[in-house]
């Protein structure tokens, strides 16, 4: 039905012979089978309320495949009258025949068939070589003109329905359309012929034309022959004064290359005495070069030395920069990269389609104008068979003046070629007393270069004497430095033993604490044994009170509580028996280092918990 509808529709339109409407019943039925084609094997996209499957979608993909397509898309997505996709797919299809590059279009999207997969299903007919097939006939649509109005028509409710009718005939139609078919190729013919005599009568206007102004250069070139006749003369007249010309220049070239000899024989024996004292001069500049280079890379290699250990210090502080740097400087490169390289591939893809639009419009300029050369050439044989008799004429004329002609040249050229050789000579001559001229501008060249570098040397010479001093001042201050430095460690050292040392002292004392915070000393009515040897408090064994010890200042963060102390103390002869059955020290027992004392002592104190 494709093939049908549109060889229907370009053979209507050739026969109606004007631009085609909206209204054309045949340009209706076309865009009917286009949907039905472009709608089979379609897949369905399931959404939230219905089922979509529309055409829309394949055809929103030419405008990344196809560039130019991008103003179509704009001008239907623009249009206020569609609703729906299917309207704008309607649309879509109107304004590519009226741009005739439907086929264009089309064959972009046929070609690229991972990319219509997502939208069709594997039978359809645009994934299929039949596709292809109907693209090759849509491009017969661009012989036809057409002017749609899309604004006005209600594209979204439109049925589309396909007309078989029109696609039928009966066995009068066909009788009808063969009378019609001979007689269109009898109009043909008759159009051919009519044609044929207005381009012969124009090629022979052209002739005739071209005949006048062939006899009118003849008549030019036989008056140029009399004019070239006498130049001829006056040629032979000149020959004969420039032979006697010649002979005296002969006498005069002699007369000069003899004095020039003298001049060159003087100026050789010159140059020999001067070459010599250069020689001298140059050898002993050359020795003094051989020393102050020697120097010179003794110095360097002190200076390589010391710049060395210079930069190894730099370097190990500069590495790290220079890396942070690099990596920054290498992402910003690969990102402006990446955009050149996007903006290339856009430049030669709109290239590559101006190219191919160009290269099909030459094309048909090319077949126009061979036919035109065709035509041509068949005219220029004839008025070229003519030219030749002329030219046989002109050429048999002109073999008589050469003759003579060479004879004249003969004879001139044995004496130019005396002329030359004797130049040769002088030239010769010439160059070598240039290339001696030049060999002495060199020498003298070369010694104010070595000057030059004799100076440059001393100069850097001084640089390095420089250089050695701050180095030295460099050193020093360094050792300086290191001095310091070693100071400040002992230094810091030392203060770090003090404080760990205070940090000890003080943990004990925390320690201390800590042990007798849950110690109480017992009421005076309460304590009536001894805790230590369970003993009654009697006359023998008092319990007077101890005048409370000196109590060291606390550290930060350590509370003492004051509190009383008894004793049982024993007479002074009774110290030595009890002192195996009382405790000797009671240091154990107190909140505070008491003096240790020789006597034997019964204390009294209570504890919060049981444990003595």
């Amino acid at each position: 039905m494709a093939k049908l509808s549109i060889k229907g529709l370009i053979e209507s339109a050739l026969s109606f012979g004007r631009t085609l409407d909206s209204d054309y019943p045949p340009l209706q039925q076309f865009f009917v089978v286009m949907e039905h084609c472009l709608k089979h094997g379609l897949k369905v996209r399931k959404s939230f309320l219905s089922y979509n499957k529309t055409i829309w979608g394949p055809l929103e993909l030419v405008e990344k495949l196809y560039p130019e397509a991008e103003e179509i898309g704009a001008s239907v997505r623009d249009l206020p009258g569609l609703k729906t996709p299917l309207g704008r797919a309607r649309a879509w299809l109107r304004l590519a025949l009226m741009q005739k590059k439907m086929a264009d279009y089309l064959r972009c999207l046929i070609i690229q068939r991972d990319l219509l997969s997502e939208f069709y299903e594997y039978h359809a007919l645009m994934m299929e070589e039949e596709g292809a097939v109907i693209v090759g006939l849509l491009v017969g649509l661009n012989v036809i003109d057409a002017n749609l109005c899309v604004k006005g028509e209600d594209l979204d409710s439109q049925v589309g329905v396909i007309d078989f009718s029109m696609y039928l005939k009966n066995e009068e139609d066909i009788g009808n359309k063969e009378r019609n078919v001979q007689i269109a190729a009898i109009l043909d013919q008759k159009n051919y012929v009519e044609e044929l005599n207005r381009q012969l009568n124009s090629t022979v206007s052209s002739l005739h034309s071209r005949v006048d102004s062939l006899e009118k250069s003849n008549t030019k070139l036989i008056e140029e022959l009399a004019i070239a006749k006498n130049n001829i003369i006056k040629l032979q007249e000149e020959n004969h004064q420039l032979r006697s010309e010649n002979k005296l220049i002969l006498m005069k070239t002699q007369q000069h290359l003899e004095v020039t000899k003298v001049d060159v024989e003087a100026e050789l024996q010159t140059y020999k005495h001067s070459r010599q004292g250069l020689d001298d001069m140059y050898n002993e500049a050359r020795r003094q070069l051989r020393d102050e280079s020697q120097l010179r890379q003794d110095v360097e290699n002190e200076l390589a030395v010391q710049v060395s250990m210079k930069h190894e210090i730099e370097l190990a502080m500069k590495l790290l920069e220079k890396d942070i740097h690099e990596k920054q400087d290498t992402l910003i490169g690969l990102r402006q990269q990446l955009e050149e390289v996007k903006a290339i591939n856009i430049e030669m893809y709109q290239k590559l389609q101006g190219s191919e639009d160009g290269l099909k419009e030459k094309n048909e300029i090319i077949a126009r104008l061979e036919e035109k050369t065709n035509k041509i050439t068949a005219a220029m044989r004839q008025l070229e068979q003519r030219l030749q008799q002329a030219e046989k004429a002109q050429m048999e004329a002109e073999d008589e003046d050469k003759k003579y002609l060479q004879e004249c040249q003969s004879k001139s050229d044995s004496l130019q070629k005396q002329i030359s050789q004797k130049e040769k000579q002088l030239l010769q001559l010439e160059t070598d007393l240039k290339i001696e001229k030049e060999w002495r501008q060199t020498l003298q060249e070369d010694l104010q270069k070595e000057k030059d570098a004799l100076s440059h040397l001393r100069n850097e010479t001084q640089q390095i004497i420089t250089l050695k001093k701050e180095f030295l001042n460099l050193q020093d201050e360094n050792q300086q430095l290191k001095k310091i430095y070693h100071e400040q460690e002992q230094a810091l050292q030392e203060l770090g033993n003090k404080l760990s040392e205070s940090k000890l002292k003080i943990e004990d004392i925390k320690e201390a604490n800590k042990a007798l915070q849950g110690l109480v000393w017992l009421k005076d009515k309460e304590a009536t044994h001894c805790k230590l040897c369970e003993k009654e408090f009697s006359l023998s064994k008092r319990k007077p009170p101890i005048p409370e010890p000196p109590i060291p200042e606390p550290p930060p963060g350590v509370e003492f509580k004051k509190s009383s102390m008894y004793r049982c103390s024993l007479g002074k002869k009774d110290m030595a028996a009890t002192a195996s059955s009382c405790v000797t020290n009671s240091t154990s027992a107190s909140p505070v280092a008491l003096p240790s004392a020789p006597i034997s002592i019964c204390t009294r104190i209570g504890f919060s918990g049981e444990k003595n």
